[in-house]
């Protein structure tokens, strides 16, 4: 599981074995043989103990005093998803830890993690169950040798959650829970679980919520945590400073509230979003309220991956890209700009254009005979769909509305 986490316990029940052992051999009664030997013996005996004793506190103390490597946090650029490689390493052994593990349709976050020759991976910390957070976990834990898989407890039909869930278990991979207040040191990082208390009925604000400490530098992961996580987290009176933040739920305006930001205090915030997405992330008013708490900000819609260095006390930022996020200037924000009354207050939507099932947000699959605002978030967590006749995953969706729907000839699965 976590390396290292039981070797001081492992110590301390090896010394006491070993007292005793010794113990029992002085008060045995001494061949006569040996006899006029017996104390040059019980002195020996008592020698190799000091030895041991001196050679176990001797490593202890060199792996306390041992400096910190170079950390990486990779913000992998996974288009309209989420997935971030924390590498490091203490003495000889290597620790890997993923936060999310990208879209399901697609295989970027396998192939990165190859090419930066990735073979054990310590933690995948799944953020919450949706299909561009957890989506290429089945695949990395049958590529790679994970130990560890974490989740908020929170279930879905979908296919990608199975066959994540049959990975976990065909590969004997150890499945854990965290709890808000749980602390873990991972060698030499310390990972703290701030969120979610309980599970609600929002799967965004169930999102595992955790605070990196390294040495002397932090950081924050929200996964698509609102206004509600957030607010929630603030109550708790947890520590939630963070050098660097991800910027919660892709850049939403939803998320990354002013009061939020004012307990975080970050030096730099990077966010994770594919280019012209249909979401708008990030909207303009988060990247606003970042910039005017003279935060610096990174997307992987213009930097690509974005990768944060740091010794545990300073740090640096390296991206593939160069670019700049659109923000709107104060001076534009404050002015009032009237909007012209349009001519008809309704506008017609064209039945001929393509509503992806796999990829088109809330607001756009309602354009969908039968789905409606409650069904609208059932389609988007059961996703991902093969065909348009699979919608019938969906509660309320029988044999007679699939018609309806196919007859409409708006919905398609992009394929």
């Amino acid at each position: 599981m976590i390396k290292n986490i039981f070797t001081s316990l492992y110590l301390i029940a090896g010394l006491l074995i070993f007292a005793g052992c010794g113990q029992s051999t002085t008060q045995s009664p001494i061949p006569d043989n040996v006899n006029g030997d017996s104390e040059l013996v019980e002195e020996q005996a008592n020698e190799e103990q000091n030895k041991v004793v001196k050679v176990e506190d001797a490593d202890s103390i060199e792996q306390q005093n041992l400096p910190l490597s170079r950390m990486k946090v990779h913000y992998i650029d996974v288009g309209q998803a989420d997935a971030t490689l924390i590498e490091y390493n203490q003495g000889d052994e290597a620790f890997a830890v993923l936060i999310d593990t990208g879209d399901w349709s697609s295989t970027e976050v396998v192939s990165y993690l190859q090419a930066h020759n990735i073979t054990d991976i310590d933690i995948v910390a799944i953020t919450h169950p949706h299909a561009d957070h957890i989506g290429q976990l089945d695949k990395i834990i049958r590529t790679f040798d994970v130990s560890e898989v974490w989740m908020n407890g929170e279930t879905t039909n979908s296919q990608v959650f199975t066959s994540a869930l049959a990975a976990i278990e065909d590969n004997n991979v150890d499945y854990y829970e965290p709890e808000v207040g749980d602390v873990f040191d991972i060698g030499p990082l310390e990972v703290a679980v701030l969120h979610p208390k309980s599970l609600s009925g929002d799967t965004n604000n169930n999102s595992i919520a955790i605070r990196l400490q390294y040495g002397e530098i932090s950081f924050l992961f929200t996964g698509d945590s609102e206004e509600e996580a957030e607010s929630e987290m603030l109550s708790s009176g947890a520590n939630l400073k963070a050098d660097i933040l991800q910027v919660g739920h892709h850049g939403s305006k939803t998320s990354t509230t002013d009061s939020f930001l004012k307990a975080v205090q970050p030096d730099i915030a990077i966010y994770s979003a594919s280019v012209d997405n249909q979401y708008g992330h990030p909207h303009i008013e988060t990247i606003n309220r970042l910039e005017k708490s003279g935060v610096l900000v990174y997307g992987t819609d213009i930097h690509g991956t974005v990768i944060v260095e740091t010794d545990g006390k300073t740090f640096s930022v390296h991206t593939n890209n160069q670019g700049t996020i659109k923000h709107t200037p104060p001076e534009v924000e404050t002015e009032v700009v009237p909007t012209p009354e349009p001519k008809n207050e309704t506008q017609p939507v064209s039945s001929a254009s393509c509503v992806n099932i796999n990829s088109a947000s809330e607001v756009e699959v309602q354009r969908i005979i039968h789905i409606g605002p409650a069904r609208s978030q059932d389609l988007i967590q059961l996703r991902p769909y093969q065909s348009v006749d699979d919608l019938r995953k969906i509660k309320g969706i029988g044999p007679a509305r699939i018609t309806d729907i196919l007859t409409q000839g708006i919905a398609c699965t992009g394929g």
